[in-house]
């Protein structure tokens, strides 16, 4: 049986999803979890990888077992093994030729800056913060110009294991909310460290660095050296996946 779940986790302490010897994973520790469940060892394979301190709202990922348990069951048991920054929010029998990272889906990520002065002790590791003025609609308008398919290699970091950098972005939107800025960015999949390179780069065009028409040079120059910086880990969520 293969069964599909759905995982939240605060990624701060993790680094990252995958495996990695001599290091803390969410990988690791959902699939120490299910060998105390099951009695036996379950690779558990995800929708994709995130990197050290991200954060996900919703992780899809699976694992195959002859065990035979109910959802209520694999879920609570999950919950009851797993560290506090890892939940397993609901859990589902699914065809056993479906695999979460090549069936046809959507991911959305979300980064979020704090634009104030005073640091909020409440969203610490949460958002990255930047002194105001920062210009949204100026921000916006330059990520329009990664909407569709194109080569991402400016917005590619070193060492990226993937076999080419093109890639769909169907949409791209930065809005206000409050006293935060949030990058919403929707496609069918990303590289390594693209969507924080993207948002590094933006912060260059709300700060008033650089126009928005910038954004079209960078992803033309396919040159990572074209691009702002790295944005912070802690502010990026994977917020939602959807099948197709």
């Amino acid at each position: 049986m293969r069964w599909k779940l759905h995982l939240e986790y605060e990624g701060s302490t993790f680094a990252g999803w995958q495996l990695q010897p001599n290091a803390e994973t969410v990988q690791g520790v959902i699939e120490r979890a299910l060998e105390r469940i099951l009695g036996h060892e379950a690779r558990v394979n995800a929708a994709g990888r995130t990197d050290t301190g991200v954060h996900a709202e919703m992780q899809v990922a699976c694992f195959d077992t002859e065990v035979v348990r109910t959802p209520k069951a694999i879920r609570e048991g999950l919950n009851a093994h797993l560290p506090a920054a890892v939940a397993c929010v609901d859990a589902v029998l699914v065809p056993d030729d479906f695999d979460p990272r090549h069936a046809p889906h959507v991911k959305t990520y979300r980064y979020t800056w704090l634009v104030r002065s005073a640091r909020s002790p409440l969203r610490t590791g949460r958002v990255w913060q930047v002194r105001p003025p920062v210009d949204v609609d100026a921000m916006h308008a330059a990520a329009q110009h990664v909407v569709g398919t194109h080569d991402l290699s400016s917005f590619r970091a070193v060492g990226c294991t993937s076999t080419h950098p093109i890639r769909t972005v169907e949409s791209a939107s930065v809005e206000a909310v409050g006293d935060e800025l949030q990058l919403r960015i929707q496609g069918t999949g990303f590289l390594r460290h693209s969507v924080r390179i993207l948002a590094g780069t933006l912060y260059e065009v709300g700060r008033g660095a650089r126009p928005p028409e910038w954004l079209r040079e960078v992803l033309e120059a396919r040159d990572r050296g074209a691009a702002g910086r790295t944005a912070p880990a802690s502010a990026l969520v994977l917020e939602r996946i959807e099948y197709r």
